[in-house]
């Protein structure tokens, strides 16, 4: 088990335990005429690396809003290691922010110096998880603090796997002291493209994850294709509304563990600020209702 990080860096504004709404560009006017867009806010760190005028206005919208970062760019199951520059501008964004919450992906996207556009699907063997759990313990130490892990979407199986995702990531927290960013809506659309109820998997991430270990839930929208063999395949888009079957996911997973810092993304055919509101505003009443009841154990 990895030494402990430090889970109160440069005294960053906590994370609530409500709903807050990502972050995109287009919305920056929005969000510094508002004063208070949401309870928390949610940022890709990439897209302040480089433009000072952006970086500028979130350094203002900041002081009105709890802030997390998501990156995309850490490669944590990259064989290579972790990029030393992009980890250096991270740690520069987590000095300037003080960010309640720092997360990335199970994925990786880069090899031998070239960076891939995509977060790519990893085989869930022993060699892996301790590539993983290596870049891990590079990235927290560089850091100084925990990095949660989001659980990616996939559409087909690596045959080479010798685990699930879910004891995977379970192994991660254990060894490197990580946390666990879950994204319901890639459970449910993992689960129904490879013909598996998304209820049981949901109970399935939550014996192998220590509900303590899960620090913040992502909702988003997908799009279901249809295939020339009848059937369809669900593609995680974050280009639409959270569908009905992904909110009733998330109340079996909010009764279950209780209220958690809770997002809600959409990076395609980006809404009004007013509808990414009002989705934060459904999840805020799923926790509100569900708070106030016993919580129940997921059976079977």
């Amino acid at each position: 088990m990895a030494t402990p990080l430090n889970r109160a860096a440069f005294n960053a504004w906590p994370i609530p335990a409500r709903a807050g709404i990502g972050l995109r560009l287009p919305h920056h006017a929005s969000v510094l005429a508002d004063h208070h867009a949401a309870d928390w806010l949610e940022v890709h760190p990439e897209n302040y690396m480089s433009v000072d005028r952006v970086a500028r206005e979130l350094d203002i919208i900041r002081r009105d809003h709890a802030l997390s970062l998501h990156a995309v760019g850490l490669s944590l199951g990259s064989a290579d290691g972790v990029d030393n520059q992009h980890l250096d501008k991270l740690a520069g964004l987590i000095l300037r922010y003080a960010p309640g919450l720092v997360s990335d992906h199970l994925s990786w996207s880069s090899i031998e110096g070239v960076h891939l556009p995509d977060l790519l699907p990893l085989p869930y063997t022993e060699e892996a998880l301790n590539v993983v759990a290596r870049n891990l313990d590079r990235a927290q130490t560089a850091l100084k603090r925990p990095i949660l892990l989001e659980n990616p979407s996939s559409y087909f199986r690596l045959s080479l796997s010798s685990m699930t995702e879910a004891e995977f990531l379970g192994e991660l927290v254990h060894r490197s002291g990580c946390a666990i960013l879950l994204d319901i809506n890639n459970i449910y659309v993992s689960a129904r493209n490879h013909g598996i109820d998304p209820k049981a998997s949901l109970r399935t991430y939550l014996r192998a994850v220590p509900a303590s270990a899960i620090e913040e839930i992502h909702l988003a929208g997908h799009t279901v294709k249809q295939l020339e063999d009848g059937g369809d395949l669900r593609i995680d888009d974050h280009g639409s509304a959270v569908s009905a079957d992904v909110w009733l996911l998330y109340e079996t997973a909010i009764a279950a563990i209780g209220a958690r810092p809770t997002l809600i993304e959409w990076d395609n055919d980006i809404p009004d600020l007013a509808v990414l509101q009002a989705e934060a505003a459904k999840a805020q009443a799923v926790m509100d209702h569900l708070w106030e009841e016993p919580r129940y154990a997921l059976a079977g």
